[in-house]
């Protein structure tokens, strides 16, 4: 049969596992750049750091990359990453929470506008979702659980969906019980 080489199905299975490593690579040399650049770039003083490049190394990122992106948090000449955080009300009054790390807050907070406007959802202002959550040490937590019906979990599920393919964004967090 003409076309189906068993080459080409591990290739195309291995391009999209190696397209979802890529982008989580991406993700984890952000976080370990940002945690480099508040308290220093040794991971034996700074907790922070030591965390990002424990959970770097779970995820088998290569030592190179993650000495890479600690070299670029004492690098002079590179633009600034920041991290940021959107607070949104979805569908059914849930409160959505999306913390992530970028270069241009103002590009960013204006992919993220039109994300969500495209799902019928809006940036609320600072502080109006988030103290419906609490930091812990690997994000935020929700206080309290909001029940919501399949309607609303397949409405947040595909925002969540469109937000994750943005390379800004680092992680959702929502008070929906899903």
């Amino acid at each position: 049969m003409s076309g189906h080489s068993k080459w080409s199905q591990i290739k195309h299975k291995k391009s999209l596992t190696d397209a979802k490593k890529s982008k989580e690579f991406g993700k984890l040399a952000r976080q370990i750049t940002v945690a480099a650049r508040e308290k220093g770039p040794d991971p034996a003083s700074n907790p922070s750091l030591r965390a990002v490049v424990e959970k770097a190394r779970s995820f088998n990122m290569p030592s190179d990359n993650i000495e890479r992106a600690i070299k670029r948090a004492t690098s002079k000449d590179e633009s600034v990453l920041e991290e940021v955080l959107f607070e949104a009300y979805g569908p059914g009054g849930t409160a959505i929470l999306i913390s992530g790390i970028t270069d241009n807050k103002n590009r960013t907070s204006q992919e993220i506008k039109h994300l969500l406007s495209e799902h019928g959802v809006k940036l609320a202002s600072p502080g109006s979702a988030k103290f419906l959550f609490q930091k812990t040490d690997d994000g935020w937590q929700a206080a309290a659980n909001l029940p919501v019906d399949e309607k609303i979990k397949e409405s947040l599920s595909k925002l969540f969906e469109a937000l994750d393919e943005n390379d800004d964004v680092n992680n959702i967090y929502t008070n929906a019980e899903i």
